[in-house]
């Protein structure tokens, strides 16, 4: 989702690991011209191609893969009362330990950017808006409500990314143009589809395979009435995961900024991560007063933490990283769908939890504004492309005709000089 300029000179930070090798076409350039192998051949050539440009969709879809088993994970984790702010601390702790060899081994000899003051803070509020306001707003919500219903309001993330791109002018808006309208049309229709999700619940949908399922023990509150939740319990818990939305849209446009400036993707994650852990501990300090919070042993505690810690914290935040320099910002939030669709899968199967009327209206509503979104941001970078075409085209027409006008200009002014230069010697 990074819109970031390339060095001239030297390599970038998108080249310094496996991933980054695999996203860029310099090294299969350099391969290719290299005066000491052979060219390979052109199938292979081909297929190498196909491969990296395939390499972005596939990162992505993996990605999205990763957060379904954490939202399954982490909702077994909370409903046997594991806190939510202690899992955010832990979480961040396996990131920063899981991640930071491998900027040290990667980035080890390339010269990293100074750490300017204006950075530090840059990196500071990352880690605030991911370890401290995100995911504990995302995991109370969590709670609150269901993993399939959680994953459908982060659908909102396209079009609150490209709200705040469009303020940050990372976008810009030609209202004429048929993408741009679909763009906004697009923002709207997910909006509106949030809004339905949150106001109406409707009544439960029963599944074929659910009927006679049970879900698991949890140790977490329940309504009265044996309801999972109350209204007013599924209203919060709405309103959190927007927050939580809201917050993830901030970082992705924040992130792309700060990569501008700090050009080394594993070091900004190890850093980010790090700060995280500093920051979610100073939290969980203030919010949770027992020492036995912290307690946690060989269990789903453990597995929730290190999963979403080494996946969905630092692989996630250094591949996301990488898209978003390749691609831009409204591709990197573009598959969140997929997670929605696999956890809807998994949640069903694995925990019995039941899906609503109103979420499922409200999520097929927000999935046709996200990919109205997705369309007018694809039409506008083929719109690009044309532009930068015509302007190459053109300027490769501007150099020949200039020379010819020289040469035009040459022929025409020699004859008129020589004439006037016989009359002056005539008259002298």
């Amino acid at each position: 989702m990074f819109i970031k300029e390339l060095p001239s000179s030297g390599e970038s930070g998108t080249e310094s690991s496996p991933l980054g090798f695999l996203l860029s076409s310099k090294h299969t350039h350099s391969l290719s011209s290299s005066s000491e192998l052979p060219p390979p051949p052109a199938g292979m050539e081909g297929c190498s191609n196909l491969f990296q440009k395939c390499m972005p969709y596939l990162a992505m879809m993996l990605l999205q893969i990763g957060y379904a088993g954490m939202n399954i994970i982490t909702k077994v984790s909370l409903n046997h009362g594991m806190s939510h702010y202690v899992l955010v601390a832990y979480r961040h702790f396996f990131a920063t330990i899981s991640i930071a060899p491998f900027a040290l081994v990667f980035e080890r000899r390339k010269a990293r950017p100074k750490m300017s003051f204006l950075v530090f803070m840059q990196i500071f509020v990352l880690a605030l808006l991911g370890s401290v306001i995100d995911q504990n707003f995302y995991y109370a919500g969590l709670k609150l409500t269901s993993p399939t219903f959680s994953c459908a309001m982060s659908n909102m993330l396209p079009a609150m990314t490209f709200v705040l791109a469009v303020i940050c002018r990372m976008e810009k808006v030609h209202l004429k143009k048929v993408s741009c309208q679909a763009k906004a049309v697009g923002t709207l229709v997910t909006v509106a589809g949030a809004m339905l999700m949150t106001l109406y619940k409707g009544p439960a949908m029963d599944m074929a395979w659910t009927k006679h399922a049970h879900p698991p023990h949890s140790n977490a509150p329940t309504a009265a009435g044996g309801d999972d939740s109350t209204d007013e319990d599924w209203l919060k818990g709405c309103i959190f995961l927007i927050i939580s939305t809201l917050a993830w849209a901030f970082l992705f446009i924040l992130q792309a900024a700060t990569l501008k400036k700090y050009d080394a993707p594993l070091s900004l994650t190890s850093l980010i991560c790090f700060v995280g852990t500093l920051q979610a501990t100073a939290v969980t300090l203030i919010m949770e007063h027992k020492p036995s919070v912290w307690r946690i042993g060989f269990d789903m505690n453990l597995l929730a933490a290190a999963y979403a810690g080494i996946v969905t914290s630092s692989i996630a935040y250094y591949v996301q990283g990488l898209v978003m320099q390749d691609k831009g910002p409204v591709f990197a939030s573009a598959f969140s769908p997929l997670m929605m669709i696999i956890v809807a899968i998994m949640d069903s199967f694995i925990l019995a939890e039941k899906i609503y009327l109103g979420g499922v209206i409200g999520a097929v509503i927000i999935v046709v504004g996200l990919y109205s979104v997705l369309w007018g941001k694809h039409r506008e970078s083929k719109e690009m492309e044309k532009e930068m075409e015509m302007e190459m085209e053109m300027e490769a027409m501007d150099i020949p005709v200039a020379v010819g006008v020289e040469e035009i200009m040459e022929q025409d002014v020699s004859p008129v000089a020589e004439n006037s230069m016989k009359a002056n010697k005539e008259d002298s």
